[in-house]
Formats: structure tokens, sequence, C-alpha cells
């Protein structure tokens, strides 16, 4: 992960932020991205029924050939109806006025408090001072920007040579909480000066997306916001295209890119002080190793154990057995926490001890390996724990 210092950046591409005062007033919350002609532009939405107002009108504009990208944080937006409606296309007007592009060229997003509408005057009053800022090299700042509960900020860089050139790849994310994404994570945003019509970007990104953004869950909740946006100026003059020399390592340093943004965000998460790996084996298919490293991943029990460096591992193997799995023998079944076999033959491993299990809680990035001896199918979902600070972050998140 890099910072300011490295000043990253991507050719075609820049960056504006300002502070409109929507939920605090000494930080910037505004966020403008602005894209070179002729850029190409994919994205990927939450699947959540009442998605927000913003979700709803970039799906709209995401073929009109986005020229700008449009973020606000301490406001969703989500929940408000036909008003919510009205106000992201307004914001889209307003950009377009000021940078004499069209409203349907813009795509709107938004963070923060559910069920609000959006406070239209203080965005519009800010803008200016967002588009007077754009920047290449404002990655950080843009970063910092699209925070809610976030600790910190959450960016991304790499360099990679191709045949052609070198092409550089950018990325920023938010998120700590309501994080259970399907589709996409919270926010990220990620940029590219390679070449790439908009058909294989889509692909890239949802491939991209699903591998990473799509196995990680702080808590369970998938937001009413996701989105994840991948943009491709082109100004390198690289090439991306599906049966090139370029296509393997491409695919691969962004998928670098996107795995290590969605890792921050685990380990980031509201209040957490633990990071675990949940390797699922042997399953039937990916989608069942998914799920059963997602019900170990959503238990409130196993999440407090964690919490609590306890070794009580019966709230393991009950996660595992009420996964879903048809016709589960559970005499096939292993369970490692670390490197100490705590199940096997259907109940607690013979050579377990409880001093081997607290070393490991006592760990703070720790590791639980399920084999279920059924397939050849795995599949990997990183999440936190739960801590007092969780219930508290969120039982204030209002006032």
């Amino acid at each position: 992960m890099e910072n300011s210092a490295n000043s990253p950046k991507v050719r075609g591409l820049r960056l504006g932020a300002a502070g409109a005062g929507i939920k605090r007033t000494d930080r910037d919350d505004i966020l403008l991205i602005e894209l070179a002609e002729g850029s190409s532009c994919a994205a990927v939405f939450t699947r959540n029924a009442f998605c927000a107002a913003p979700v709803t009108v970039a799906r709209a504009h995401l073929g009109q050939s986005p020229r700008w990208l449009l973020v606000n944080s301490g406001n969703a937006n989500a929940g408000t109806g036909a008003r919510g409606l009205e106000d992201a296309r307004r914001s889209c007007r307003v950009v377009a006025e000021l940078t004499a592009g069209r409203p349907e060229q813009v795509l709107p997003f938004s963070t923060g408090v559910i069920g609000e509408y959006l406070p239209l005057e203080k965005i519009e009053a800010a803008l200016p001072r967002a588009v007077e800022s754009l920047d290449e090299e404002a990655w950080e700042r843009a970063a910092k920007a699209i925070m809610t509960t976030d600790t910190r900020p959450k960016l991304v860089s790499r360099k990679i040579a191709l045949r052609g050139g070198e092409v550089s790849l950018v990325g920023i994310a938010k998120g700590a909480g309501m994080i259970q994404p399907n589709m996409a994570t919270l926010l990220a945003y990620i940029g590219t000066d390679a070449a790439v019509e908009q058909p294989l970007l889509q692909t890239l990104l949802a491939e991209a997306a699903d591998r990473s953004f799509n196995c990680i869950t702080v808590d369970g909740d998938t937001s009413t916001n996701d989105s994840c946006v991948l943009m491709a100026t082109g100004r390198s003059g690289v090439v991306i295209g599906k049966d090139g020399p370029n296509y393997p390592l491409f695919a691969q340093a962004l998928q670098a890119v996107c795995d290590e943004l969605a890792e921050a965000i685990v380990r980031d998460g509201e209040g957490a002080t633990k990071f675990m790996t949940l390797v699922v084996e042997q399953a039937r298919t990916e989608a069942e190793a998914r799920e059963v490293a997602k019900t170990i991943a959503h238990s409130p029990l196993v999440k407090t154990a964690f919490f609590a460096s306890d070794p009580n591992w019966g709230r393991i193997l009950a996660a595992v057995g009420r996964s879903g799995c048809p016709e589960l023998d559970i005499g096939k079944v292993a369970i490692w926490l670390g490197d100490v076999c705590i199940v096997e033959n259907g109940g607690r491993a013979s050579g377990y001890t409880e001093e081997a299990g607290q070393k490991v809680m006592a760990e703070t990035d720790i590791t639980v390996r399920v084999v279920l001896g059924r397939g050849d199918a795995s599949q990997r979902v990183l999440t936190c724990d739960f801590s007092y600070d969780y219930v508290k972050i969120n039982a204030e998140y209002r006032t």
C-alpha cells in the first residue's frame, strides 16, 4: 500500500476534493473524479432491493460514456424515494454545468446515513472547489474524502511492465461497517491508463470483484450503496485485449489491487481487533465452499469468541454443521485453527489441547481451515471479530 509520498497517478484521470460539511465540518466529504475523453468505464453495484438513488442513476448513466464521478460521504441518499432520485440527478446537472459536460456523463455515488435527504445546497456550494482542485496526484486526498467510520484511508497502487509500455493501476476504497458485499464493496474506485474496451473492462471488474470484495464480510450486512468502478483512460497507449499477450498480467495486477483493498477494509472493520482468514477446502463447488466460510464468518458467537481469544471450537463446528451442505458426512470433516487440528472424525481432534488452541487465539491474524472431504473446490473468505467498540460505533452512528 502506498501513500502520498509516492504520488501515485493515472494518466488521463484527475481527482478533486472539497469539504461540504454534510456531517462533519473538519474534513473533505466531496470527491470529483474526471476521466479523459475516450475513456471506458465499468461498474458493479449492490443487489440490495432498497438500492440507493445514486446507484439507480449511476446504473442508468453507465452506458453514456461517463466523464465524471461524483462521490459524497456522510449521507447515503438511500430510502429517499422520488426526491432522492431527483436529488441525485440534480447533482449530476450541477457537475455538468461546471464542467461543460452532459448530466448523463456523470455517475453519482453516496455513502453515509440512510433515510435522510441529500443536502444539495451544501454539495453545490462545495463543488466549484472540487473542480478547481482537480489533480492527477490527489489519490490520497480522494481516499480520505470518501471515508465514513473508516479509521484510515485505503489506497493501493501498482505499475506493471507490459508489451508496449508501462501501465499504472491505482485504487481507493472505503468501508468498515455494513460490509457483506454482493457484487461490489461499499465504495471502490480503480483507475488505469491502459486501453481496454468497455465490455472487456466489465468482465475484468466482475471477475476481480467476485474473488475479492465478494469474499469479505465484517458484519453480514449488504449495503444499499455498494458500488465499485473501474476506469481505463487509455493514455499509456498499451492495449489490453482478451486474447492478447498483456491480458494475463493485467488481470493479475487488477486482482492484486482488489485483493489488497478488500483486505484493508476487513482490517479496518469497525472495532476490529482480529483478522481472520477462513479457508474451506474439498467442497463440491466454490459456491458451497464460500457458503460454509461465510456461515462461520457471520456467526456472532464465533466472532465474539475470537475477540475474547477463547478457543471455543464448538462454535466453529456448529457453524459448519448449519451451513447447508446437503448430505454432509461429518466423519470426513476436519477443522484447523492455525496449525492446530481441532476437529476430526466427527468430534474433537484426539491430539487437541486447550493450551494449543489458546496460543493460536492469542494471535492477531488467525487462519481457520475447514476440510469437507467431499470434492475438489475451495474458497477463501476474510472477516474480523466483534468487539465492544463495534456495538458502540453503530449505536452512536447517528448521534
